[in-house]
């Protein structure tokens, strides 16, 4: 198993309300889940958001914790409800109504990696999914909770930036369109997840950053930002997908030329981001 459930770095001070939080960059694989798969080293990391927690972890340094997973997605899926269970998978559990991503084997015990390549040969236990949730996710959910309840505490608002990265062939479609390709992906689930000033200036960090951006399209959160994005509440949630390509060699999965340049661009959105947040702004405006 997985050693932490999670890792949490604190700023020296708490400036901002914003947390940010890696859920997919968790890259440890112990040999034990390694004897249960049929995949080798280097497929079972394909659906893994490789390097992510490395290019955001400037957040400390503008105020922000930064939450990241220990455990890697493959193993349990941190951005998926705790029921999401996979009857495909998982012995003795009854097929309910469709959801599309336990259909796809995605749920929070995921079946598959990336292209729909199989993990396991056969099924696994109720008991096993239930150890991994229970170990691992509601830590992780738990640690995450308490982050936005002190945000809100401290600055009577809390911001989750939840950061993934995406597959360079998933904006192949708006290519072949004729449109610019997107590198980076903003989901507020159409507006539901955090309000539309936030998002304009988490947008606007992007684009002043010289990247091309995208809202919602092709993805629009799941559930973390569903869960966690609440603007009545003063509680928003935004996903930022990054074309792995930008920093990264997809079938090697190891850092490109282009990773520390890419990195240096981030930490000035990153504190962009984080002022969005900053303490100073809360008072201005009590």
């Amino acid at each position: 198993m997985p050693k932490v459930a999670y890792q949490l770095i604190h700023p020296e001070q708490r400036l901002t309300s914003v947390v940010f939080a890696s859920p997919h960059s968790g890259r440890e694989y112990p040999r034990s889940f390694m004897r249960k798969t049929v995949l080798d080293d280097r497929t079972i990391r394909s659906s893994e958001d490789a390097f992510v927690d490395q290019l955001f972890e400037a957040a400390t340094q503008y105020g922000a914790p930064f939450l990241k997973a220990g455990a890697p997605r493959a193993f349990i899926d941190l951005n998926r409800a705790a029921d999401e269970l996979d009857p495909a998978l998982i012995e003795g559990v009854r097929a309910g109504s469709h959801n599309p991503r336990i259909a796809s084997g995605l749920g929070v015990v995921p079946r598959v990696v990336a292209n729909g390549r199989v993990i396991y040969c056969g099924k696994m236990p109720l008991s096993e999914a239930h150890s991994r949730i229970n170990g691992y996710w509601r830590p992780y959910h738990g640690a995450l909770q308490k982050l936005l309840d002190e945000s809100h505490a401290l600055f009577g608002e809390a911001i989750l930036v939840d950061c993934h990265s995406m597959p360079h062939e998933a904006m192949d479609g708006i290519a072949r369109a004729g449109l610019r390709r997107p590198e980076v992906v903003l989901g507020d689930r159409f507006g539901a997840s955090a309000s539309g000033v936030i998002m304009d200036r988490v947008e606007a960090a992007f684009v002043a950053a010289g990247l091309v951006v995208s809202r919602n399209s092709p993805f629009a959160g799941a559930y973390t930002t569903q869960h966690y994005g609440r603007p009545s509440r003063r509680q928003h949630a935004i996903q930022i997908e990054i074309d792995r390509s930008l920093y990264m060699n997809e079938q090697q999965i190891r850092p490109n030329n282009n990773f520390h340049a890419l990195r240096a661009v981030l930490n000035g959105v990153i504190a962009e981001i984080a002022d969005i947040g900053a303490r100073k702004q809360r008072l201005a405006a009590e």
